[in-house]
């Protein structure tokens, strides 16, 4: 009998040992983890309001910290619970576009929606990306993660024309992705990040003086175009080890004549409220609407909340997006637009639904929408 236990206690100890050894691996040879904030950033960060004992914290006292054993269950409840239309039957087909008139227009602030968060912005002449994922998985190695419902593009990255600016509104998979930016930096003049996340950039190649951090509340000019880093309630990390160690935020981009609001990802809070009163009203908001769930509201909005934080930024129009790109949650993946939708009639909210790779503009109001998601 002691030699049976003995036998499997070496078993158990020899498994946790390669696990730990291919962690350790894994973590200093996979590139697209990004890089790690340093002691002398650290000194420089201390300035902010938001940061405090080594790391960036909310306003509000979210996220929990769950435990060891309660993220054990959540991760058994992730991947055990069969939702019915977790995906779309099929690949979204997606709507192309003509390389040669997007990199010669010149015209009225317009966006491409690429699908989830990620937005083509063509506005006072300048070409602008917003959280350009591009990737197949939101995750640092293909096998990681699930792949994205829309297996083509509206343009490659190849076919995009010079890229003035890139905006990331923090540094989690699904928004900032590493084969992406590879494929992006040599073609793009300037990064404007939440602070610490150009650690990320330096690490994958990028020169300092063309990222930009920024703090919250803190304001900018790009050419002729105003660019405002806003708060948002959510968190950060790439690895287990660096979690809360780079800023999250919101962004407000205005030109002269048009205001846009881009909320990134963030849970229902004041902080809406204060945006709108200082910034608002907007022409547009692009508001996180997806990968919610009660365990997580305080940093996933839920889609009632997304309506009504429309409603606080004192929009015209509001677009869900963070929805129609991934599964990174237990609801179908038509739920968000829908229940947006419900709750937006009540509140008298006008909602747009472009498809992926339909064009709209910043101040259209007239364009009716279909309900492309539905029997897909």
């Amino acid at each position: 009998m002691k030699n049976i236990l003995k036998k499997i206690m070496i078993t158990i100890f020899a498994i946790i040992g390669v696990l730990i050894l291919v962690y350790i691996l894994f973590i200093n040879f996979t590139p697209s983890l990004g890089g790690d904030v340093s002691e002398e950033q650290q000194k420089i960060y201390q300035a902010s309001h938001q940061y405090k004992d080594g790391k960036f914290n909310n306003t509000n006292l979210v996220p929990k910290k769950l435990s060891f054993s309660e993220n054990i269950k959540l991760m058994y409840t992730f991947f055990t619970t069969k939702v019915p239309k977790d995906r779309p039957m099929e690949d979204l087909k997606v709507k192309k576009l003509s390389a040669d008139e997007v990199a010669h227009y010149k015209g009225a602030a317009r966006l491409v929606w690429f699908g989830h968060s990620a937005f083509l912005l063509q506005m006072d002449g300048q070409n602008i990306l917003i959280d350009p994922m591009f990737g197949k998985v939101a995750a640092p190695h293909p096998l990681l993660g699930g792949n994205r419902f829309n297996t083509e593009f509206p343009l490659t990255i190849e076919e995009l024309p010079e890229i003035d600016a890139i905006i990331f509104s923090h540094d989690h998979y699904d928004h900032l992705d590493y084969e992406s930016v590879m494929k992006l930096k040599d073609k793009t003049n300037q990064f404007f990040v939440p602070l610490g996340v150009g650690t990320h950039l330096t690490a994958w190649g990028i020169a300092k003086d063309k990222i930009t951090e920024m703090d919250w509340w803190q304001e900018t000019t790009f050419k002729d175009i105003t660019l405002v880093c806003t708060p948002a309630q959510h968190f950060s990390g790439r690895k287990l080890n660096n979690g809360q160690s780079t800023l999250w935020s919101s962004w407000v981009i205005q030109s002269k004549d048009e205001n846009l609001f881009f909320s990134g990802d963030s849970g229902y809070a004041t902080h809406f409220t204060e945006i709108g009163n200082k910034y608002g009203p907007f022409d547009l908001a692009l508001m996180e609407c997806g990968q919610y769930n009660k365990m997580w509201s305080d940093i996933h909005m839920m889609p009632e909340e997304t309506a009504q934080a429309g409603i606080d930024v004192q929009t015209k129009r509001i677009m869900p997006i963070h929805w129609g790109g991934f599964k990174l949650a237990l609801h179908s993946w038509t739920d968000p637009v829908e229940r947006l939708q419900s709750k937006a009639e009540g509140l008298n909210l006008q909602v747009i639904t472009p498809k992926i790779g339909e064009q709209f503009f910043v101040k259209d109001s007239i364009t009716n929408y279909t309900h492309w998601w539905e029997k897909l």
